[in-house]
């Protein structure tokens, strides 16, 4: 039924009984893609109607596993969000647990906001203020002839803002080429 939380031998019951999970047939039009406990479910169709249908069927078949693992998924955090090349108001009805799921037009995902024309402004926005917030800390604390030396500096560039830069950049490297307000940082 579960194991105490922080134990040493639950990530790996975790993988254990996930990998059940990531083992099911799904349709060919559906993608699981899991880091954890985050699953992320994704289908494609050649229309709205087609696509909610494979989700549909595959959540069913994700709750049915689930129901039989004595586990739920937890539908209020759960989101659905339609992915379109244009713009559409369109309300998209996916279902876990027979509860439609939230819809929403942006989504954090293992740390990147996805939008729903993946055009990513909102994560690259989100990284400018977080190294504009890093870099105008250092340059209160370093200064010409005192304050962190150049060693300590790199460090903590290397550290800290290297990584704020590039998490997740395969991901989200092609929009920043098309980020207008890029240039203002």
């Amino acid at each position: 039924m579960g194991c105490p939380r922080w134990s040493c031998c639950g990530p790996g019951l975790w993988n254990v009984l996930y990998n059940a999970l990531l083992n099911l047939v799904f349709s060919f039009h559906t993608k699981v893609i899991a880091f954890a406990d985050d699953l992320a479910v994704m289908s494609h169709g050649k229309t709205q109607t087609e696509a909610e249908a494979y989700a549909n069927a595959d959540l069913a078949r994700i709750g049915k596993w689930a129901k039989e693992k004595k586990l739920r998924f937890n539908e209020t955090k759960s989101k659905s969000m339609l992915i379109k090349r244009y713009r559409s108001n369109e309300p998209i009805n996916v279902y876990l647990n027979n509860r439609r799921l939230d819809q929403v037009t942006e989504m954090k995902y293992l740390g990147i906001y996805f939008d729903c024309r993946l055009t990513f402004y909102r994560h690259i926005e989100n990284i400018v203020e977080r190294t504009k917030k890093l870099i105008h800390t250092l340059g209160k604390s370093a200064k010409l002839y005192w304050g962190v030396g150049h060693k300590s500096l790199k460090i903590i560039y290397e550290g800290a803002l290297i990584p704020i830069l590039t998490y997740g950049a395969p991901v989200w490297e092609e929009a920043a080429g098309k980020y207008r307000n890029l240039s203002k940082f």
